[in-house]
């Protein structure tokens, strides 16, 4: 079962279109990220489902119901936005409780609830406190509790773990992740955070320009990512030129820019030719940087030269160059990385490998 469906959806702002034509269905318990650059309709879209924006054309539903002409209040929808929006003159009990009051709760039933939110984000003691004497990310789970305490059909969340540092970002996704499956709601998230969705997502929808590019789990949509935006959006890639060779067996064979001949799987080959000009695509932690007198062993292997270190600690990016392209290589180190300059060996796996069309 589906607990949101959108179809075609279209937001237009005079001449502008934010979102065009749109269509997609959210299972049921699921966590569904929205995912894109700034100004890509992944916010436009959420703002929509919640009611905040009448889309232009389209039909939104929820639980079966269609919601298009449905105000916000009337939903039966928890949001949680970048600034929590807390009131400061309210207790925490009190933000806490605030749906509740406005669906004739019963305050003895309403205090439990408020109460089981409050274990649920592991802030049990804090109801009689005032929001500025939380931390962010205090404030932040008593912006969830209030969001789930009324039992939502769905969770919108609007990019809320952009306002706290990174460590803390870190630590509050999987806290998310954490309540999101416990009490098993439906959630819709936006950001523009590659390692969120990838983290938090069972699918992700990579939008651009108002478009949806590509919807599918976290692991479908890095590895084989659907189109060059998506590519080089979710994570960092080489994306080589290549001409299609033919097929053998299942695979797509490639002579690939730099590399030569390679055979890509034909899972990560469906909607390219068997022949004509093509893209390759490799992630740069699967590009391996070894001594040139190191034996190959079933890679395909170039010749290249250091150009830059960007060392991150455990791992360094390469920008390395082989012939008259500059790849880049994210690899693991034990102790130092190869220095600017150095002679190295690039090499590639082909099952690591994945095809575009050329357009």
């Amino acid at each position: 079962m589906s607990s949101v469906i959108l179809t075609d959806i279209e937001k237009h702002f005079g001449d502008f279109t934010a979102v065009y034509k749109t269509s997609l269905e959210i299972p049921d318990g699921s966590f569904v990220t929205l995912l894109g650059p700034s100004g890509c309709g992944k916010t436009t879209t959420l703002r929509m489902v919640a009611g905040l924006l009448d889309p232009s054309k389209g039909e939104i539903r929820i639980k079966d119901r269609r919601v298009n002409d449905v105000p916000i209040h009337k939903r039966n929808l928890g949001l949680v936005f970048q600034n929590y929006a807390l009131f400061p003159h309210k207790t925490i009990a009190e933000n806490v409780a605030f749906g509740l009051k406005y669906r004739g709760v019963a305050k003895e039933d309403a205090r439990k609830r408020v109460q089981d939110a409050l274990e649920l984000v592991q802030l049990p003691s804090v109801g009689d406190r005032y929001p500025k004497q939380l931390s962010g990310g205090q404030q932040q789970r008593i912006a969830l509790a209030r969001a789930i305490v009324i039992e939502p059909d769905v969770l919108l969340l609007d990019e809320p773990l952009s306002a706290l540092d990174a460590n803390l970002r870190e630590d509050m996704r999987v806290e998310l992740k954490r309540i999101q499956e416990r009490i098993g709601v439906t959630t819709i998230f936006v950001t523009h955070d590659q390692s969120e969705a990838l983290a938090m997502s069972d699918r992700i929808v990579v939008m651009s320009a108002g478009r949806v590019e590509q919807v599918g789990p976290p692991e479908e949509v890095y590895n084989t990512p659907a189109s060059e935006f998506v590519a080089n959006f979710l994570g960092a890639s080489n994306i080589m030129d290549a001409t299609v060779l033919g097929r053998e067996g299942d695979d797509l064979m490639l002579d690939v820019d730099v590399f030569g001949r390679v055979a890509v799987p034909g899972r990560k080959a469906a909607d390219v030719a068997s022949e004509g000009p093509a893209k390759m695509v490799l992630r740069a932690e699967k590009l391996l940087l070894t001594n040139r007198d190191e034996p190959a062993d079933g890679t395909v292997a170039v010749d290249g030269t250091v150009e830059a270190v960007d060392y991150q600690g455990q791992a360094v990016r390469y920008f390395v160059r082989a012939g008259d392209r500059q790849l880049q290589a994210i690899n693991m180190i034990d102790e130092h990385p190869f220095d600017e300059g150095a002679p190295v060996s690039l090499r590639l796996r082909p099952r690591d490998c994945a095809a575009l069309p050329a357009t």
